[in-house]
């Protein structure tokens, strides 16, 4: 879990931290960059989102990076074969409980965040491309860059992040192997059961102070 969480906020600096604002646009690397020149401003902007407050925090984290986020397919991928055996309210209860970790661990690591700087590699696509990789790079004050990609598909709502990679690791990868290991255990409901375990004990945990 904790190698997760450490995927998930070097994913949340590269969503939060660009430097340079670009125009609502089609193409999904001006999407990721727009995402992220609105969720720094909004956090450069309110004193209560860079004191910690965890439901500012999270309410920017609601507004501005999931809508761009597919859950459902993001689940789907790692449940992979577990999935279809799943009925549809399990398929529900599974999406939730993820989005809803996600939510919290987005916002932990948002809160961190400081002064890293995030640059886009030039699109490698077709125009005709349904699905697509956004390269990017994660400056730190300390240390290498740290290598970022994303993973979008066109939908009938525009571009829709599904993966992320973080140093060559996949996310959904890794939690694959995690929501397998608990299914195998103790089934879908197990999983579920453990993942709302989870998301109440974030809840009653306060978002970690930023670093200074």
């Amino acid at each position: 879990m904790k190698l997760i969480k450490h995927l998930i906020a070097l994913a949340t600096v590269a969503i939060a931290t660009s430097a340079t604002a670009a125009a609502p646009a089609e193409a999904p690397d001006a999407l990721v960059k727009r995402i992220s020149a609105d969720v720094i401003d909004t956090a450069k902007a309110d004193k209560d989102i860079q004191a910690g407050n965890q439901k500012k925090v999270m309410d920017l984290v609601e507004s501005k990076i999931l809508p761009h986020v597919d859950f459902q397919r993001m689940t789907q991928l790692a449940a992979g074969r577990f999935w279809r055996d799943a009925s549809p309210e399990q398929q529900k209860q599974l999406s939730n409980e993820f989005r809803t970790l996600l939510i919290f661990t987005y916002s932990g690591a948002l809160s961190q965040i400081k002064n890293e700087t995030v640059e886009f590699k030039p699109l490698r696509a077709a125009p005709e491309d349904k699905e697509v990789e956004v390269r990017s790079q994660v400056n730190v004050a300390r240390g290498e860059p740290v290598t970022l990609n994303y993973r979008l598909a066109q939908t009938p709502a525009g571009w829709k992040i599904f993966d992320i990679n973080v140093l060559g690791a996949w996310l959904v990868e890794t939690y694959k192997g995690t929501f397998a290991s608990e299914i195998n255990k103790s089934g879908i409901d197990g999983l579920i059961k453990t993942l709302a375990e989870r998301n109440k004990k974030l809840a009653a945990k306060p978002l970690a102070k930023p670093i200074k």
